[in-house]
């Protein structure tokens, strides 16, 4: 936490180099995705094409719903996210969010939203079987497939990389993410967690979780 200022400055000169070089890069793309000037940034650790970033540990943004998006730039900026000191990606994106307005903060979440990409690729080897019977207790507020349930506040999954739902259960259960007093769902999240005893549970059922994937559109 001692070196926020200095990462968050560097981040930026990194943003900055990178809106120069935007032009090329999407360029010797078949299909580039434009993004809003002020949005070019999230492509510089998200990805191009919001797809990740596993090497940085970027989440997918690709396939996210719009007020999910909302709701997590909220809290990072609330301080309610990117906190821990174990959680270095989240503390880079702190500074990233604070610096949004509502308006910028809605208008972040409906550009992710409108932004597609491949399905990502299932990376993480787990048994199947015994993830089914796991992840009843996510599907209550995910969805029976996963798809997610804005009433309940639980975005869909299937969309996601599965290294980076691995990574985030594991925050989770370890009270990393989710341990602020006013993050409701995330510590709705955090005690669902701790039912998936064990680091063999979270693969499991994330690997269960692989095999919903939606088809993708011809």
């Amino acid at each position: 936490m001692k070196n926020r200022g200095r990462n968050g400055f560097n981040h930026r000169m990194i943003s900055l180099a990178f809106c120069l070089l935007w032009p090329t890069l999407t360029a010797a793309s078949d299909k580039p995705v434009i993004a809003p000037a002020k949005f070019v940034y999230c492509s510089v650790c998200h990805g191009m094409d919001l797809k990740g970033n596993r090497n940085i540990q970027a989440t997918r943004l690709s396939g996210m719903e719009a007020w999910y998006v909302s709701r997590q730039l909220e809290a990072f900026s609330k301080g309610w996210r990117g906190t821990h000191d174990a959680d270095l990606p989240g503390i880079e994106m702190r500074p990233m969010a604070e610096a949004l307005s509502a308006a910028e903060i809605d208008e972040a979440a409906h550009y992710v939203a409108s932004v597609s990409s491949p399905m990502p690729i299932p990376t993480i080897q787990g048994d199947v079987a015994r993830g089914a019977s796991l992840y009843p207790s996510c599907g209550a507020c995910h969805g029976s497939r996963a798809e997610g349930n804005q009433s309940l506040g639980g975005p869909a999954l299937t969309t996601q990389n599965d290294w980076y739902l691995v990574t985030q259960l594991r925050n989770y259960r370890n009270g990393i993410r989710g341990q602020h007093a006013e993050d409701t769902y995330g510590q709705q999240m955090r005690a669902a967690a701790q039912l998936l005893a064990g680091e063999t549970a979270i693969l499991d059922v994330v690997a269960y979780i692989s095999t919903m994937q939606p088809k993708e559109e011809n």
